[in-house]
Formats: C-alpha cells, structure tokens, sequence
C-alpha cells in the first residue's frame, strides 16, 4: 500500500464509479480495480459494495478517514518544505462560485502568476455549500465563498461585502409605466417597495442562489406572485436578457461590469436596497499545523486588488 494506491481509492470513493475514476486517473479500469483489489487484501476487508453506483463498505468508510488524513498530511509536508526551500511551486487549488470567479479570477490569477510562476492555480467552480465539503475533505486549499460565521476546523477571513442590486432595462420600464416611470422609479429607490413592479417580468436564477434566494424574498415581502419570463443557473445569460429588457434581474452588484459592456450598463436602473441584500464573502482553508505560504500570498493580493 502507497499514496498512490489511496490516490486510486480515494478518487474512486468520490466517484462512485470505477469507469468514472479510471477516466480521471487516466489509467485503465482494470488497472483501477486490480490496485483497489491489492488494498483490499492487504487490509482483509472488502472496500466496496460493487453494485451502480458503488458504494463504500463500514470498512470503506473507516479506510477513506485514513486515507484523507494522510494525504492531507502529505501535501501538508510537501507545502512547508517547499517553504523552506523557498522553491515555491505546485499547485494551489482554490474553490469559488462560477459568478463570483467570473467577477475576480481573471486579474488576480494573472497578477498572481507574474509573482509566482511557477504555481499553477487550479479552479474549483461550485456552490457555497459545495465547496465547504471539498474544503472539509481538503479537496481544495482555500475557498471564496458566503461561509457562515464559524465552521469546525476551518479558518476564516473576511474578503469583502458583496451586494445583490435589482436591474431593470429603462426600455422596460418606460413600456411597463409610460410618463409615470419617473415617479415608479422614485417609489422603488425611496420607499423600498417592489409592490409597483407586480406587473414586470422578471429573469431568476436557483433559489439556492444567494441572490435568487433575495430576490424571492423581496418579492414575497412586496406580497405579489411574479411573472418568470426565463430562469437560469448561469447569471450572466439572465444579464444579457435584462439588458435587452426582457425582464428584471437580481444580481451581485459586481458581477455587472464585468459581464456587461458600458454601454449595456447605461441602459439599466440599478436598485439599491436594505442591509439584507448585502453579505460578507470569506477566504476559507483547513485549520492545521501548518498553513502553506502560497495561500497567505494569494490571499493577501487580492485583498489588495478588491480594494
């Protein structure tokens, strides 16, 4: 038994599949299944119930712990003694949001690769709640996510407050309330109240979503059913929808100007609500012994870059 062969275990556990984890690997299944059968003797217990989709045994689920712990542990070692050959290289994997990644990546990872050229960042793209699980099994090194404000064996920094706004095309506004637009708009920005838009479509992604989730708050708070005219996980298809003014959308302020042209933006009302439409995204990673200073540097560019 080596770190290799609960590299094999380990990707098959999660995968479910030995077909699955072969492609992955890019070995063959046989290969796979011969290294998994070699554990398995070793240890005198079966891994596996091999049926679709496999499925861990009581002594599965005991060997993945170890298995998990060692490679932590391992790539712990490997990241201080890089450290303290100052040869810093490898492989920083950070887990994000599809949008949030969309809105942030692209400078920080060309900024970053300028100082380091020799790490590679691998991006993870998944929901919130995703993503603290792939921390947890330290399948990432470091998250950006909407964390809450303590989870057990994690560490947390605030990164920056992120704001859900409402937008709406002034062409959709204009045929929705005519020479009453003014005053529709006025009646949103200073009381508050969605009430006035019952009559507007509107474009919505996942309730799972944060800004999903807050916009179907604020909508039931107006205390209207809303028309849907397209719903969508990727919000940026749901931008470009608004900005033709099929409907109005709920969106992180910031995702805006990076998904839409200047010109696009100039078309928009952008609405600005109460403190629940804003919340603070955080850097996350393992709570351990030993914290690899290529997450520090990554996380201290881009703080200074945000600002």
């Amino acid at each position: 038994m080596n770190f290799l062969s609960m590299t094999y275990f380990t990707t098959t556990a999660r995968e479910q599949s030995f077909t699955k984890a072969a492609e992955q690997l890019h070995i063959t299944q046989q290969t796979l299944s011969a290294h998994i059968a070699a554990v398995e003797r070793e240890l005198g217990c079966q891994l596996f119930i091999r049926h679709s989709p496999l499925e861990l045994t009581y002594a599965g689920e005991v060997f993945l712990q170890y298995a998990l712990d060692f490679q932590r542990k391992y790539r712990s070692m490997e990241q201080e003694f890089s450290d303290i050959s100052h040869n810093q290289k490898g492989v920083l994997r950070v887990g994000i949001a599809y949008t949030r990644g969309r809105t942030i990546l692209p400078e920080l990872i060309t900024e970053y690769q300028k100082i380091y050229p020799q790490i590679t960042v691998q991006v993870m793209e998944a929901k919130n709640d995703v993503l603290q699980q792939n921390l947890l099994k330290a399948e990432i090194d470091l998250a950006i996510a909407n964390f809450p404000d303590q989870i057990p064996g994690v560490e947390l920094m605030d990164f920056y407050e992120e704001e859900v706004v409402l937008l709406i095309a002034e062409s959709l506004l204009r045929r929705l309330f005519g020479a009453k637009t003014d005053a529709a708009v006025q009646t949103i920005q200073d009381e508050q109240n969605l009430s006035v838009l019952c009559d507007c479509p509107f474009l919505f992604n996942s309730r799972e979503d944060i800004a999903g989730k807050i916009g179907h708050h604020l909508i039931a708070q107006a205390d209207f059913i809303p028309t849907v005219k397209a719903q969508a996980g990727n919000i940026e298809t749901l931008l470009d929808l608004c900005a033709r003014g099929v409907g109005a959308c709920f969106c992180p302020e910031k995702l805006v100007r990076t998904a839409l042209s200047e010109e696009e933006i100039s078309g928009l009302k952008v609405f600005h609500f109460s403190e629940s439409t804003r919340y603070q995204i955080r850097f996350g990673w393992l709570g351990q012994a030993y914290r690899w200073s290529t997450i520090s540097s990554f996380i201290e560019l881009a703080v200074r870059l945000i600002r």
